[in-house]
């Protein structure tokens, strides 16, 4: 027997802002729609806003200004426990002397629900997350796969409208991470349910988001579907916080190019002339870091396949030409 779950719900963020008594501005008066039953991501580094958001959507963390809506209700000012959100942290923070059944029953115990009543909830969410035949194990006997079930059950028992995640992947080993997310993005389809989850790995958001939100210093810089985001950053500091873009200044402006679409060539008296400052072998691709002659913007990077690498290799301190297609370049706003 299934619990039942509630209908997937959206939350719209209006003018959100949070400020602290030092005058500092954590998140500054943000606008979001994020849709009824999707997975979003807020995406950036740290201290950008990102955690500070989830706990203001949460009720963990009061608005300076600001309102926050859920299915067109203002929840702004109510009680965490109120909301219709459930919270699922990067520790999990299961207690480690209550088996994974009475972890997810606790809180229907903390609401007097009889004993009878809150583990027969509880076992039917072990059973929907295929957790329930290791019911009786208690955390430290699950591996870091099954506690994450586990956590999901607990948050699920309170039948939440959306599932917040705040960076819950973060203190995995990266196999187990992989694995993880696979897991996460596949129950999110399976309950249906609104997922609002903070990640500050742009890799996770892009396999994982219908849509992310990039952030920096307090404010959104880009919202959109992950292939938008990578394809055509809305700024630079999207495009270099993405990865794989680098930034030229043209005589046309300021564009991005991704660095599978340069090419490279012996040094001649056409393209941006360049010194190989390194060389990763990453497997099916081999990352060339370059240093633009009189560019102080930093280096370059140029992925190249491995097999065209292996029929033109390149070496630190060799000088070459970089060049790309115009029509490959996407013209920055910012």
């Amino acid at each position: 027997m299934n619990a039942p779950l509630p209908s997937p719900a959206g939350i719209e963020l209006i003018a959100l802002t949070k400020r602290y008594a030092q005058g500092s501005v954590a998140v500054d008066g943000i606008n979001l729609r994020i849709a009824s039953g999707s997975y979003c991501c807020l995406l950036g580094p740290s201290g950008c806003g990102k955690s500070t958001t989830l706990r203001m959507i949460a009720g963990h963390e009061s608005t300076t200004s600001g309102d926050i809506l859920l299915e067109n209700r203002n929840i702004t000012a109510l009680p965490a426990a109120n909301r219709g959100t459930a919270m699922m942290f990067q520790s999990f923070a299961l207690f480690p002397h209550l088996s994974a059944r009475d972890n997810v029953a606790f809180s229907l115990k903390m609401k007097g629900v009889d004993k009878a009543t809150r583990q027969q909830q509880a076992q039917a969410l072990l059973e929907r997350v295929a957790m329930g035949h290791l019911s009786t194990r208690k955390p430290g006997e699950l591996s870091g796969g099954q506690q994450q079930r586990v956590a999901l059950a607990r948050a699920l028992i309170t039948q939440p409208r959306v599932l917040l995640l705040d960076e819950p992947l973060s203190a995995l080993d990266p196999f187990l991470r992989t694995q993880m997310r696979a897991e996460l993005r596949h129950w999110q389809r399976e309950l249906g349910l609104t997922f609002i989850h903070v990640t500050h790995s742009q890799e996770e958001a892009m396999a994982l988001a219908d849509t992310m939100v990039v952030m920096d210093h307090g404010r959104i810089e880009q919202v959109g579907a992950p292939r938008e985001i990578y394809n055509r950053p809305a700024s630079e500091f999207v495009a270099r916080f993405m990865g794989g873009h680098n930034v030229f200044a043209t005589t046309q402006g300021k564009v991005a190019v991704r660095n599978d679409h340069i090419q490279l060539a012996p040094t001649s008296s056409t393209g941006w002339p360049a010194t190989v400052s390194d060389v990763e072998y990453q497997g099916t691709y081999v990352l060339l870091g370059l240093q633009l002659d009189g560019e102080a913007t930093g280096p370059v990077s140029v992925m190249l396949p491995e097999a065209t690498f292996v029929q033109r290799p390149y070496a630190p301190g060799e000088r070459v030409d970089l060049s790309w297609d115009p029509a490959l370049a996407h013209t920055l706003t910012a």
